[in-house]
C-alpha cells in the first residue's frame, strides 16, 4: 500500500484508509464483534494505518471495537476519532457541544475506549455555531501540549472555518465527502487547504455504496439503514443517477478494473495529499477497494471521466434537512 502525506502535518497514512462506521451503526445491525475484529485486522494486514472511528458510531461502541482490534498493532497505526455532538441518556444524538471542557472529557474518555495513551488524529465532528471555533482549536491545542492528542481534524467545515482555526492550532486533516457524485469540495475547499498545506480525507468515497453498481433500482436496506432518509436515494433520484454508475461501469470495464476501484482510483488522482476512507462489512469488499490504490488514471482517463460526469448531474440532495443542517452551519 502506498503511503501519503496529510498536507503539511508530517502525518502519514496509507492512501486509502478505512471507514469504521458501518461496521458498528449506519447501514444496518452491526458486524458480530468478533468478525468486525477480524476485518480491521485483515486492512493493517494489507497494509492499511488510517483507521477513522467517532465515539458518535454506536455511539461509543465503534471506538471500543477499534481499539480492540488495533490493540496488538498500536504502534503501526493512525487512529482518528472525533468529538463535538452530545447525546442523551438512551444513546440518541442531542445536538452539537464543542465546548472546551466537554472537549476534554471526550478525549479522555476516547483514550480509554481506544485502548490507547494519544489520539493520532482528533477531529471536531460538526462545527458548533454555539462555540467560536478559536475555543475549539485552543483546546484541542492544549490536548496535544498535554501529549494526549498529536493531530487536529475538522470535519465537514467551510473555508472560513478552515481559515480561523488554522491560525490557532494548525490544522492537520479535514474530513468532508467527496466523491464523483459529490464535487462541491472542489469548489472553495480544496484550494483553501493546497493553501494551508491541510489534507483531505474523504469520507463516503464510494456514494455511501451507490457508485459501486450493488444499489440497484429495488434496493433492499435494513430498517436501521440511513440511507432511507437520503433524498438522494429516494426512487426517482436512484433510477436518475443510475446513468452515472453506467458510465462508471463503462470505464472500469475498459480498464478491466471495478467501478468502485475506479471511483478511489479517481480520487486518488485528484490530489497527492488525499486519502479517501472507504468502509466495508465485508473482506472481499475490502481487498477490492484496495486495488483501487494500484491504479493510474491517465489524463485521457480523467478527461473521460470528467466528460461523463458532465453529461449525467447527480440527483437529490446528499443529507436529511436536519443533518444538511448541521453541514450548512
Amino acid at each position: 500500500m502506498q503511503k501519503r502525506q496529510l498536507g503539511k502535518s508530517g502525518l502519514e497514512v496509507s492512501a486509502l484508509g478505512l471507514g469504521c462506521m458501518g461496521l458498528s451503526s449506519g447501514y444496518g445491525p452491526a458486524l458480530d464483534r468478533g468478525e468486525a475484529v477480524e476485518l480491521i485486522r485483515a486492512a493493517v494486514e494489507r497494509g492499511v494505518t488510517l483507521f477513522d472511528t467517532a465515539e458518535a458510531y454506536g455511539p461509543y461502541v465503534n471506538e471500543e471495537l477499534v481499539g480492540e482490534a488495533l490493540a496488538p498493532v498500536r504502534d503501526q497505526v493512525v487512529i482518528a476519532t472525533k468529538f463535538g455532538f452530545a447525546f442523551t441518556s438512551e444513546g440518541g444524538m442531542n445536538g452539537t457541544d464543542s465546548r472546551p471542557e466537554h472537549i476534554r472529557a471526550v478525549a479522555e474518555a476516547a483514550l480509554k475506549r481506544l485502548k490507547t495513551d494519544v489520539i493520532d488524529l482528533f477531529y471536531q465532528h460538526r462545527v458548533d455555531p454555539a462555540v467560536p471555533i478559536e475555543e475549539v482549536a485552543g483546546a484541542v491545542k492544549d490536548l496535544i501540549r498535554a501529549g494526549k492528542v498529536k493531530h487536529f481534524g475538522l470535519s465537514e467545515a467551510g473555508a472560513a472555518t478552515l481559515r480561523r482555526a488554522h491560525a490557532v492550532q494548525p490544522v492537520a486533516a479535514l474530513q468532508s465527502e467527496y466523491s464523483l457524485w459529490w464535487r462541491e469540495p472542489e469548489q472553495k475547499v480544496l484550494p483553501t487547504l493546497e493553501e494551508l498545506g491541510i489534507g483531505f480525507v474523504p469520507f463516503s468515497p464510494l456514494g455511501r455504496g451507490f457508485l459501486t453498481g450493488a444499489v440497484d433500482e429495488t434496493p433492499k436496506f435494513d430498517a436501521k439503514d440511513f440511507r432511507h432518509n437520503v433524498p438522494r436515494f429516494r426512487a426517482a433520484a436512484r433510477k436518475a443517477n443510475h446513468a452515472l454508475v453506467d458510465e462508471v461501469v463503462r470505464i472500469a470495464a475498459a480498464k478491466r478494473a471495478t467501478p468502485a476501484q475506479i471511483a478511489l482510483a479517481w480520487l486518488l488522482a485528484q490530489k497527492p495529499w488525499i486519502a479517501p476512507i472507504p468502509g466495508t462489512t465485508k473482506l472481499q469488499r475490502l481487498e477490492e477497494n484496495l486495488g483501487g490504490a494500484a491504479i493510474e488514471l491517465t489524463a485521457q482517463d480523467l478527461a473521460e471521466i470528467e466528460a461523463a460526469l458532465a453529461r449525467t448531474p447527480v440527483q437529490g440532495d446528499r443529507y436529511s434537512p436536519y443533518m444538511q443542517a448541521l453541514v450548512d452551519r
